[in-house]
């Protein structure tokens, strides 16, 4: 069970919060005994069933923390899934959770949700702004993610979260893929799931960065000319791709910036291959800026990603001249590699509606 705090009104239990160090922050919604309840309830779970630990602090992640964590970001019974599934794949070794928590690189785990769930926990966003403000599953499920590294993994600025300065995706980081108007294939899919899963994929991101493309139908080097930019965008030398590298990044294509490559018949494996192909650095370049670094490498030329399938490639957003890019960490036992996690929706339970006051 887990202890109760003891306030006159919700007014004073949000100060207690923010002076114990529990929030974000940000004011949050207060974690009372039923409303944590109900959110257990909706997982069809068990409030003691342990998830795992979380590091760096090694907190138990019961089903009931979680809910704690869910109930104060503000989310609704339905977005318990996704939560769920969030918080079991950043618990996967291969997700190096305990070291991304300490280090003092900008990271932060990038939720991108695919499949029925987008609809059916959320929805989550998958168009215009779908990383900003005004879509509640988006904020909401990102904030609990957040909030239970916080509370449950332990980490506070300066004193176990080591980032120098962090980056806004540390309060929420959550958006879907726009499956239904991409030319791609659904990201699940190609990851190897079926189409009517629902899955969330979690990667430790720096914040987006803006690539911008003004396209021409008829340039014959269009496709390439895009896949250049966004190599440049993804992995600079100014990135840890490419100087750590061995890491995982996110690129999420415009539906403008889609439209290119699947004008030039390339699949999603082909944009892999195409960005791994333009992030073959010459070896010089590196030590140029980093020769500490570039000293390990035997041959002339070195490549920032091991494999083309480690850059997730996926379409979200309005249409227009921007793409965003988010490189990684690359750092940790796993490269701080994106994990995959099945929702499981079939447990879930319908819980009554709130009574006034409650």
């Amino acid at each position: 069970m887990t202890d109760l705090l003891q306030a006159e009104d919700e007014t004073q239990a949000l100060e207690l919060l923010h002076s114990k160090g529990l929030t974000d922050g940000l004011p949050v919604v207060i974690p009372t005994p039923d409303r944590v309840a109900r959110l257990v309830l909706a997982t069809g779970l068990d409030a003691d069933l342990l998830l795992g630990e979380m590091g760096p602090g090694n907190g138990a992640a019961t089903v009931e923390k979680v809910a704690v964590a869910a109930c104060m970001a503000g989310c609704l019974p339905d977005h318990m899934p996704v939560v769920l599934a969030a918080v079991q794949a950043v618990l996967q070794p291969e997700f190096d959770l305990t070291e991304m928590q300490s280090t003092t690189h900008c990271t932060a785990p990038l939720i991108i949700v695919n499949g029925p769930a987008r609809f059916n926990c959320g929805p989550v966003a998958s168009g215009f702004g779908a990383l900003g403000p005004g879509h509640r599953a988006n904020a909401s499920i990102g904030r609990a993610l957040r909030l239970c590294m916080l509370n449950i993994g332990g980490a506070r600025p300066g004193e176990s979260d080591m980032a120098l300065l962090g980056h806004p995706g540390k309060f929420t980081y959550c958006l879907a893929e726009d499956e239904e108007n991409s030319p791609l294939l659904p990201m699940h899919q190609d990851l190897g799931f079926r189409p009517e899963d629902s899955v969330v994929t979690v990667i430790g991101a720096e914040a987006p960065h803006s690539v911008i493309y003004s396209g021409d139908a008829d340039d014959p080097e269009d496709a390439d000319k895009l896949l250049q930019v966004l190599a440049i965008g993804v992995a600079n030398m100014g990135t840890n791709n490419a100087v750590l590298t061995g890491g995982g990044a996110a690129v999420v294509l415009n539906p403008e910036h889609a439209e290119i490559f699947a004008r030039a018949n390339m699949t999603r494996r082909d944009i892999q291959q195409g960005l791994w192909q333009a992030t073959h650095y010459p070896k010089d370049r590196l030590a140029y800026f980093a020769e500490g670094f570039a000293a390990r490498f035997r041959d002339q030329e070195y490549r920032c990603f091991e494999r083309p399938e480690d850059i997730l490639v996926l379409m979200a957003g309005g249409s227009g001249l921007y793409s965003m890019v988010m490189p990684s960490w690359c750092a940790g036992a796993n490269r701080n590699r994106f994990v995959s996690q099945i929702i499981e929706t079939d447990q879930f339970c319908e819980v009554p509606e709130l009574s006034a006051g409650a």
